[in-house]
């Protein structure tokens, strides 16, 4: 079978939409007012179909009004966080070494991309959050009584999102408050989508999900080590050490703690692939790091039952809402996805479930996560102070507000020119602090 054939089709698909593009535009059908555009590499298709069922949607001005007005709380809460999040990152940035840096794909939030992020997840989950995004930016827009020139579809390739395009002139004239509901549409969008396939995520974990042992969970094992040497791999979970149970991984920390370079130990582990426990004897190495401590060559996350209480309800777990919010976030950094491949075996689905077939069933639980997932990440970047992001729009006017409010003297004008500068302050501080993640560990 050829390596490179999944290369080969992608190359041939990008050619093949370059040679489409190439053709349109050479034809005259490619411009900012016909039916066909393009935002960077990606084409825009537009139609004018489906305004009336914006306008038909948007006719509840008082509860979109209401859903607008906590769009802009929601946004500025999640503008501030992701300011904080970025300069806290600035500064630990100095203590990183090189090899520590993200690569610049893991600042893309694309899938195929970001290595994190699966390619056939994490597209559906783009789309339904980009498509949904869009579509309440449309319905509030109504609902404040500004224009919609047209909807459509963005593709790349592949359909990556769609659009709806507001009127310019509406949107300028507008009041600052009626605009700021339009642009905070999509951050709530995103938002309530999370919360939404959160729940369903939950749900269906809370019911149908229950691990086949108690242990740490193993997510690695470096090469060379007595775990490898055993074929110990990520996925398998450590029930004991010496006889010593380890339900906890203070337990499984502290149960090493007795061991030394040298020392022959017996470890409990249970293999997905077989299904059982099985007792190993391992004779640990020397500990590069506590010299005190033998040394078995595994990392563990958590436990499984600790994992399942993660997926179902993060703010609850043992370790408080930050240490289980966060773990709920990293899991699919530590490849667990957040139970995919061999992780998977360590549960068995029960309850009314019970007799659905595994696979299909973590397809769909794993489905849920990263349509939560992703409309998180996009909700809460879509926040940032940047241009063109909404959240460069609300900066814009929170700005120029701030400035009305406490320069009575200004006109509208200078106002809106106070607006414009301190959202290219905001934009260059952003992108500044971006780039220190990735430049500063290179360099110090």
């Amino acid at each position: 079978m050829n390596p490179y054939l999944g290369y080969e089709i992608a190359l041939l698909a990008v050619l093949v939409y370059a040679g489409i593009v190439y053709a349109l535009w050479a034809a005259g059908k490619i411009g900012p007012d016909r039916t066909f555009s393009l935002l960077g590499p990606a084409l825009m298709i537009r139609t004018k179909r489906g305004r009336a069922a914006l306008d038909r949607w948007g006719r509840f001005v008082r509860f979109w009004t209401a859903a607008g007005d906590l769009g802009i709380v929601l946004a500025a809460l999640a503008m501030a966080a992701m300011v904080v999040v970025l300069f806290l990152g600035a500064i630990r940035s100095f203590s990183l070494s090189a090899a520590q840096a993200p690569s610049i794909q893991e600042a893309v939030g694309l899938p195929g991309i970001n290595p994190v992020i699966p390619l056939g997840y994490g597209i559906v989950a783009l789309v339904v959050g980009i498509v949904l995004h869009e579509l309440l930016h449309g319905i509030i827009a109504r609902s404040q009584k500004i224009g919609v020139k047209s909807l459509g579809v963005l593709w790349c390739v592949v359909p990556v999102g769609a659009f709806v395009e507001q009127n310019d002139v509406d949107m300028l004239a507008a009041p600052r408050r009626k605009r700021d509901r339009v642009a905070a549409a999509g951050v709530l969008a995103n938002f309530a989508l999370a919360i939404v396939f959160f729940v369903a995520f939950s749900g269906l974990v809370a019911s149908s999900v229950q691990p086949n042992t108690t242990g740490v969970l193993i997510t690695y094992v470096q090469s060379n080590s007595p775990a490898a040497n055993l074929s110990i791999a990520p996925g398998d979970v450590i029930t004991s050490i010496n006889g010593t149970a380890t339900t906890t991984v203070p337990l499984f920390e502290s149960s090493l703690n007795l061991t030394h370079s040298g020392e022959s130990v017996v470890v409990g582990v249970y293999d997905p692939s077989l299904g059982h426990v099985t007792n190993l004897t391992v004779v640990l190495s020397q500990n590069p790091t506590i010299k005190t401590r033998g040394f078995l060559g595994v990392g563990v996350l958590t436990t499984l039952a600790e994992l399942k209480s993660t997926l179902v309800w993060p703010l609850g777990t043992s370790g408080g809402p930050l240490v289980g919010g966060s773990l709920w976030l990293y899991l699919p950094f530590m490849g667990v996805e957040p139970v995919a491949g061999p992780y998977a075996g360590d549960f068995h689905v029960s309850g009314p479930l019970a007799g659905a077939n595994p696979t299909g069933f973590w397809i769909a639980a794993n489905l849920l996560y990263w349509l939560a997932w992703m409309n998180l990440l996009l909700g809460f970047s879509n926040a940032l102070p940047l241009v063109p992001l909404d959240g460069g729009l609300l900066f814009r006017d929170f700005a120029t507000s701030l400035a009305a409010r406490f320069k009575a003297g200004w006109s509208e004008a200078r106002l809106e020119a106070f607006g414009g500068r301190a959202v290219v302050f905001s934009s260059l501080l952003v992108l500044f602090l971006l780039l220190c993640l990735f430049v500063v560990p290179r360099l110090v």
